[in-house]
């Protein structure tokens, strides 16, 4: 019966080891990703015509940087960050061409966001993660696109509207119209 628990306990440690080297391999491979994606607390302040186009439409929210880092705090707030890392992620895989660091940034991709382990997994309907699971015996940079369009839906369909009625981007619209010289 001791031995049991010894062995138990190991295998709950080998675990816990492997997910810490997983998590520090996949802070060094995917440094290069997130270097390129703005910071919400380092992102400049938006114009007011900045801020009413993205009440326009998801799409030009998602198309402006400082826009995508504004969404991206809300998000933070709702506990959902991780579809706009994912959806980040998957538009610097895109770019690559390299065939190694595509093989590379799609395992960090999958383990990061896909995996039902990751602590930041996105949800995704099982019809996606079949394509995906069958991508990455042979990854290329069109192996998340699925995902990506899901993700992209999801935070259009789902946390838009909420970003667009809450007070984060009321406030905003307050405090950058009382700063307009045209008010």
């Amino acid at each position: 019966m001791g031995s049991e628990r010894m062995e138990m306990r190991k295998r709950q440690m080998s675990v816990q080891q492997e997910n810490e080297d997983r998590e520090e391999r996949n802070r060094k491979a995917s440094f290069d990703i997130k270097e390129g994606t703005a910071d919400c607390e380092d992102s400049p302040t938006p114009t007011l015509e900045e801020v009413h186009t993205w009440g326009q439409s998801f799409d030009k929210l998602m198309g402006c940087p400082v826009g995508r880092a504004a969404f991206r705090q809300f998000l933070r707030t709702e506990f959902s960050e991780e579809n706009m890392l994912f959806w980040l992620a998957c538009e610097e895989f895109t770019k690559e061409t390299n065939k190694t660091a595509i093989e590379e940034k799609a395992r960090v991709i999958y383990e990061d966001y896909i995996s039902i382990l990751s602590p930041k997994e996105v949800s995704l309907d099982s019809r996606v993660r079949e394509v995906i699971n069958r991508n990455m015996l042979e990854p290329c940079s069109q192996t998340f696109d699925d995902a990506q369009l899901q993700i992209y839906t999801l935070m259009q369909r789902d946390s838009y509207p909420r970003y667009m009625n809450s007070p984060a981007y009321r406030n905003l619209l307050i405090a950058l119209s009382e700063q307009s010289p045209e008010s």
